[in-house]
């Protein structure tokens, strides 16, 4: 079955305290976003890569890749004022009947191997979201109060998210909402299951200098 990756890569600087987009920042002496693509052509030279980057941000990204000699190939989409909107942009440029991972442009760590077990998960389960374990204490806010909850019951979740294309398609017509917090959360309003696979740790979303200083460091081994 064809696969897909829609990776989705429309953020800003504002958390980094850059004027430089986060995707765009370099790591390991490339920006982030050529680690993630890069990923997923060494998980399979087949994978459509489909990059959802905001119209503002294309004539960047085609000067940095002529600077760091980036060939690998891909799509270019424009990006919508939402998540949701962006990957519903991507979603247009995904025909036929095929696997779909949508991927955080921004989670440059992930391992090739970590993304093909989710591609053949996803071919017998429909839809399925990588999540790790919560190992810090958590507490519910209310209001001047809050309590202490079961840890053990609460995972945090991750992307690449993995879903038959028939299903992700129909999701995504659904009218947006503030409860869509990422694909699973679109699947789930349909009614359908989303199955839970065992995330990576070193699959770490960057979204702070210290995040960056990290992947540096899983980098350098």
């Amino acid at each position: 079955m064809k696969r897909y990756a829609i990776i989705v890569a429309g953020g800003s600087g504002q958390r980094m305290k850059s004027p430089v987009p986060k995707q765009f920042m370099e790591l390991n002496g490339r920006p982030v976003l050529m680690h993630t693509i890069e990923k997923f052509y060494s998980a399979g030279s087949s994978i459509h890569s489909v990059v959802v980057l905001p119209k503002s941000h294309h004539s960047a990204w085609a000067t940095l890749c002529h600077k760091h000699h980036f060939n690998i190939p891909h799509q270019i989409c424009e990006g919508g004022i939402s998540r949701f909107q962006s990957v519903k942009n991507g979603l247009q440029l995904c025909v036929g009947e095929s696997i779909i991972a949508v991927h955080d442009g921004v989670r440059p760590l992930i391992s090739p191997d970590f993304i093909l077990n989710l591609y053949k998960e996803a071919e017998s389960n429909h839809a399925v979201i990588p999540v790790c374990p919560v190992s810090e204490s958590i507490r519910m806010v209310i209001g001047d109060d809050s309590k202490a909850l079961d840890r053990s019951q609460y995972y945090s979740v991750q992307t690449p998210q993995c879903f038959l294309s028939d299903l992700l398609h129909k999701a995504y017509q659904q009218e947006e909402r503030p409860t869509f917090t990422d694909d699973a959360s679109v699947v789930e309003a349909l009614g359908e299951k989303v199955h839970l696979f065992e995330g990576e740790s070193s699959n770490i979303k960057i979204t702070t200098p210290k995040d960056l200083l990290l992947a540096e460091a899983i980098l350098k081994g």
